[in-house]
């Protein structure tokens, strides 16, 4: 299995067959290809965003994975550590998760489980005011961007 796409290419020389698991899922998530990134889940895998309660079950998952797709535009993976020992893989990355023009840019730290090359456990842990935060820096980036943008002499709008 060949990484799926640069941004979620590990900075590691070597590579097993758990982390090909994660970073395949990965890139289905940042194609918006839910399907194919539940191809990649065991029927009973667990799912946590800490300290949120987890989802059980592909199902609950799927029903997740949907609605954050609905909410958003885009998702964007940047690895900046990627490690397995076994079957456990762990990832160091920043998440970027867009909503039109706006993107927000945070720190992760995610542990995955792959037993039988699908994954079983897979909870990310983040800062919460980082999170938040990277919606403020976000829309003041988009909003900067849009009034450079802007011909000068033109209506500000309101």
């Amino acid at each position: 299995m060949s990484t799926p796409d640069a941004t979620t290419a590990s900075p590691a020389a070597s590579t097993t067959p758990e982390i090909e698991v994660v970073l395949a899922f990965l890139g289905h998530l940042e194609r918006m290809d839910v399907a194919a990134a539940l191809d990649l889940v065991a029927d009973d895998v667990v799912y946590q965003n800490v300290p949120l309660p987890p989802d059980r079950g592909r199902a609950a998952v799927a029903r997740t994975l949907h609605g954050m797709m609905r909410l958003g535009s885009g998702f964007r993976v940047e690895n900046h550590n990627i490690a397995a020992n076994g079957p456990v893989v762990l990832t160091e990355r920043t998440d970027v998760l867009s909503v039109g023009r706006v993107d927000a840019a945070f720190w992760v730290c995610g542990t995955f489980e792959v037993h039988d090359g699908r994954i079983t456990l897979w909870r990310d842990r983040f800062d919460w005011v980082d999170f938040s935060l990277a919606w403020v820096r976000g829309g003041a980036k988009a909003a900067l961007a849009a009034a450079r943008a802007r011909p000068a002499g033109a209506p500000t709008g309101g």
